[in-house]
């Protein structure tokens, strides 16, 4: 508790130093400064006033203390008691709230994110999971009114996905779905068995958040650019001429094909950004590595040779191994009723980041 107390100092005098400069002239004078030094001041903000709240109810505590060891009335020692419960459990709280506050927020968290689905072990079955596992997560973000759109697809001829990727817009996009990426197991009877055997098959999921244009600069002459006449189910809403755009970066063989948007500018567009999601994210992926040499995530690297999650058909049960969390209702989790895992996983996640932070 000392070495928490001692962090939020320093985080206290940093935040008394960003008001000082805030009304310094100069910086007055200075648009992005001064916009720097509040989005600053207003992370800040709630850490510095839990911690005047807890020196406050701290004092109160030890006046209640004192007030009992001192007071000769049964009727007054009684009632400091009571005051000393009660200050207590608040300052317990208030602990609790503080360390949460010093977990890092990821600066990841509020943006958009595309979800690459990839059938996995189990033929078949395994590409009719994979549509499964896309309509779970349409389903999930239409709950929390987000706009969706699979912007790359390749379908097989009984239903299923090879391959797909959905993107997902929508603030907080990124914090949901962050614990998805790996592999997911179904255990079921698959539509294409005539035997009635269970089959276990599985299908990939890697979750990308959205990066912006000044992260991951492309170099045009690293870009293979091809265009292609969309395919699709046909109808009217199809154009005829040469909309769909694949774009090869040649130094890493990533490949991205999009065809959904109306003109050949906007899906280059939408490709791109797929690249460059892609691009950060094996950076990110590098970083990451260098980090589980030191410490391993409580809730798993997100690498999609770790099985995350099983799906069990005649069960009817749904269990992530991550964290051992298992739901008894698989059809409400298919149709997208995903919170309680991710809840749970997120609250895995801060306890392991704040058992590090008291170990500091």
């Amino acid at each position: 508790m000392k070495t928490m107390l001692e962090k939020i100092a320093r985080v206290v005098a940093r935040f008394e130093e960003i008001e000082k400069q805030m009304a310094d002239p100069e910086v007055l004078a200075d648009h992005t400064k001064l916009t720097e030094l509040a989005q600053e001041r207003s992370d800040l903000l709630p850490l510095v006033e839990a911690y005047h709240a807890y020196q406050r109810v701290h004092q109160e505590l030890e006046d209640a203390q004192e007030m009992a060891a001192q007071e000769d009335d049964p009727d007054m020692v009684a009632l400091a008691n009571e005051e000393v419960t009660r200050l207590s459990k608040q300052l317990e709280e208030l602990e609790t709230q503080m360390r949460s506050l010093l977990v890092p927020k990821d600066p990841r968290d509020d943006k958009n994110v595309f979800i690459e689905i990839r059938a996995g072990a189990g033929g078949d079955e395994a590409g009719i999971f994979a549509a499964d596992l896309l309509r779970m997560y349409m389903r999930y973000a239409e709950s929390r009114n987000w706009k969706t759109e699979i912007v790359d697809e390749n379908r097989t001829g009984v239903g299923g996905y090879k391959e797909v990727i959905l993107a997902v817009k929508g603030k907080g996009a990124y914090s949901r779905f962050k614990y998805e990426s790996g592999v997911h197991r179904v255990q079921r009877v698959p539509q294409t068995e005539s035997q009635g055997r269970i089959h276990t098959s599985t299908a990939t999921v890697a979750v990308m958040p959205e990066v912006e244009d000044v992260e991951i600069s492309l170099d045009e002459r690293d870009l293979e650019i091809t265009t292609t006449f969309s395919s699709g189910p046909g109808g009217q809403h199809m154009q005829k001429n040469a909309t769909a755009v694949r774009i090869v970066h040649k130094p890493t063989g990533i490949a991205v094909k999009v065809q959904t948007e109306r003109s050949q500018t906007q899906n280059k567009r939408l490709a791109m950004a797929i690249i460059q999601t892609r691009l950060q994210e094996m950076e990110e992926a590098k970083q990451q590595a260098e980090l589980a040499a030191n410490r391993k995530a409580q809730v798993g690297t997100g690498e999609r040779s770790e099985k995350i999650r099983t799906y069990n058909y005649p069960q009817g049960r749904v269990t992530d191994h991550r964290i051992g969390f298992t739901s008894y209702n698989l059809p409400a989790v298919m149709d997208g009723d995903l919170d309680p895992f991710i809840d749970a996983l997120t609250i895995a996640d801060e306890t392991e980041k704040l058992a590090a932070i008291s170990q500091e």
